[in-house]
């Protein structure tokens, strides 16, 4: 079984489609470690602020055939494929890490470069895997986080799912 940490985000009806993508990984996964969740703005666009969080679990599937999974998840709420890559979206699942891999697996490149570059990936994988090491980089998620510097804004929001405050404003 390999440990995965995907993001998700969403910015049209974010509330609907994050509690549909949790819905969706639990049920395939079972249990899943849930980051807080963060509001940021777009990055890359104008656009409606995103929610975004990391959700972590462990499976036996291969790359591709999670890939697919996530895929059909987005697919099921809605996701349009046809727009420019930075725009808005009901729901995006990207595979972050799987395990320690390093390279291109199944056509996906992991890890995924976001992990260094968005705050709204980095902290959230620092909340609940903190001591845990970037593949590549080799620095745990929490040495990265302290030595983040963007001007990149986002704040943790209340947000309930299956009845349970799972995240609290800060």
């Amino acid at each position: 079984m390999a440990q995965i940490y995907v993001s998700i985000g969403s910015n049209i009806h974010r509330h609907r489609y994050i509690t549909a993508a949790l819905d969706a990984l639990a049920d395939r996964f079972g249990e899943l470690q849930i980051s807080p969740i963060y509001e940021s703005e777009a990055v890359g666009f104008d656009g409606e602020n995103f929610y975004n969080l990391v959700a972590g679990f462990s499976t036996g599937l291969s790359v591709a055939s999670l890939v697919s999974v996530c895929r059909a998840i987005e697919d099921a709420n809605g996701r349009l494929r046809t727009g420019p890559k930075f725009s808005a979206r009901t729901l995006d699942i990207d595979i972050l890490t799987v395990d320690d891999a390093v390279g291109e697996v199944d056509g996906v490149v992991l890890p995924r470069a976001e992990i260094l570059s968005n705050a709204f990936v980095l902290q959230p994988l620092f909340d609940i895997a903190p001591e845990v090491a970037h593949p590549a980089d080799g620095r745990s998620y929490r040495q990265l986080w302290q030595a983040y510097n963007s001007e990149q804004k986002l704040w943790a929001i209340d947000f309930e799912w299956r009845g349970q405050l799972i995240s609290k404003a800060a």
